[in-house]
């Protein structure tokens, strides 16, 4: 492709930025593939769509919020704004024409001082394992050498050499659960400084040849916050601009797999590559107390959650989390629910648009007898048969969920079982693991015992009623045995899956 000649940021009064974002978390595990409607069910906008939709809402909100701090005014050039979650790998077809349609945008964009780019770092399509490394080295293709490219990444990316060769920033979160505003806020900041010739970045990374379950993913406590405490620690140096660890998710199985960090400094290359070597050794210093875990067996995890305190237990069903890409149809911890039937309300989402349909068919009130989600995940689940009574329908919502966005729930169904309530969803939406879903059919959860959240990270939503949580040592595409899946592609030997005696830093 043929190169923009960019015209110097100082011949000009304003800085044009090209803003989009192309992002999802791809489960190579999930018998789901991700079409364009994934895409729009979150919010597929271009051109100035985007700047008036995401205001308060992800990287792209951060930069917004931060655009009156820059030293120049700004000039936005909103080309793309494709979001679809997490789940199966994406389609060629479908990733062609959003790559396709950035190309062109920046293509059709003129002279650009900069490209503010957010993407995931753990995309992958059918064909294609590294997504972002490919879309960077064809945005750099387009603008050239010269222009900067930040990108504000979700902290479980997977860098890659092609990422880290044509891009200028990669900026994770901080946190987990992710204040995605924060990490663009924080990217902008970077950028703005680089255009004014306040900091030329150094930049040193270091892969880490481990994958750990997602059970000490949280920052808030365990080795997680160690390490991501430590790089806060490193960042108090002024030399050092950022700091970013990436414990990739567990369930991308791809060439370059594996965890890494990224470091950027001001103009002390030898600084940044101490720190990163230094944050890969802390990372594998810790190994094995990442893999601990507090899991209990399905049965277990019941009793323990009917014996608790009053107060609104969380059971974390970590084998079918929807937002590291699973289906959402696994249904092994719904049956030990309705085999034990105990007292006080429990609220389970299904992902199973074949069973909304009968239970719209049926109506309100009726008696039915459905056989219940293990229709994707046939691997890990099979369904559950059961009578129940169709309690409420809803042809679905659009919310406007805080620091997230549009979300569309799409059509639903209340059945009650016993104790049990089940809420069948027609399709898999970040409302799955949302208050929200069980509000617009008329539950409030406080009146609830427990609540599955098919998550094993995102329980802030219920925090209000939280009295306990549970992790649900459960089986399917996001389960934390990493030993289950067979993996073809992922870099040997990685730690534990093949034995180590000794290990390198790329």
């Amino acid at each position: 492709m043929s190169s923009h000649i960019i015209t110097p940021a100082s011949s000009r009064p304003s800085w044009r930025i090209a803003v989009a974002e192309l992002a999802q978390e791809t489960d190579s595990f999930s018998p789901l593939r991700a079409g364009i409607s994934e895409f729009a069910s979150y919010g597929l906008y271009r051109g100035a769509e985007i700047l008036e939709r995401m205001r308060g809402a992800g990287p792209i909100g951060g930069l917004l919020e931060v655009a009156a701090e820059a030293p120049r005014p700004l000039e936005f050039v909103p080309i793309l704004r494709a979001w679809a979650g997490a789940g199966g790998a994406i389609e060629d077809a479908t990733y062609g024409q959003l790559r396709a349609e950035l190309l062109a945008g920046l293509r059709a964009a003129g002279p650009l001082d900069a490209v503010f780019l957010a993407l995931h770092g753990a995309a992958a399509s059918e064909s294609e394992d590294d997504i972002e490394g490919d879309l960077l080295a064809a945005v750099r293709s387009v603008v050239g050498e010269r222009v900067p490219i930040a990108v504000p990444l979700d902290h479980h990316a997977n860098i890659t050499r092609r990422m880290a060769a044509n891009a200028d920033w990669l900026v994770g979160h901080e946190t987990q659960p992710h204040d995605t505003v924060a990490t663009g806020r924080k990217t902008a900041r970077l950028l703005f400084r680089q255009l004014s010739g306040a900091i030329r970045p150094s930049v040193a990374w270091r892969k880490i040849p481990l994958i750990t379950p997602q059970d000490q993913f949280l920052t808030q406590a365990g080795p997680m916050k160690t390490w991501f405490d430590q790089a806060r620690e490193f960042e108090r140096d002024p030399r050092v601009l950022d700091v970013s660890p990436y414990p990739m998710q567990p369930w991308l199985d791809v060439p370059e797999g594996g965890w890494a960090v990224v470091v950027h400094t001001d103009q002390a290359p030898d600084l940044a590559n101490d720190i990163a070597r230094r944050m890969a050794e802390l990372a594998w210093n810790l190994r094995d107390e990442f893999w601990r875990s507090e899991r209990l067996g399905i049965p277990d995890a019941v009793r323990t959650a009917h014996a608790a305190d009053q107060g609104l237990v969380i059971l974390s069903d970590t084998g079918d989390s929807v937002y590291g890409g699973a289906p959402g149809d696994n249904v092994e911890l719904l049956k030990e629910l309705l085999r034990q039937n105990g007292p006080g309300l429990a609220l389970v989402p299904v992902v199973d648009p074949q069973s909304v349909a009968a239970a719209r068919a049926a109506g309100v009130a009726a008696t039915i007898t459905l056989d219940i989600g293990g229709k994707n995940d046939t691997a890990f689940s099979s369904p559950v048969r059961l009578t129940a009574r169709v309690a409420a329908l809803s042809q679905g919502v659009t919310l406007d969920i805080a620091d997230r966005g549009v979300c569309d729930i799409g059509p639903t169904a209340l059945l009650e079982c016993g104790s049990v309530r089940i809420v069948l969803m027609a399709e898999r939406s970040f409302a799955v693991n949302h208050p929200s879903l069980y509000w617009h059919l008329g539950i409030d959860p406080s009146d609830a015992r427990m609540v599955v959240v098919k998550t094993a990270s995102n329980f802030q939503f219920f925090a209000r009623w939280r009295r306990a949580l549970i992790r649900v040592d459960t089986p399917g595409t996001t389960q934390s045995n990493l030993a289950a899946f067979t993996w073809r592609k992922l870099p040997q030997p990685t730690y534990p899956l093949q034995p180590m005696s000794d290990v390198g830093f790329l």
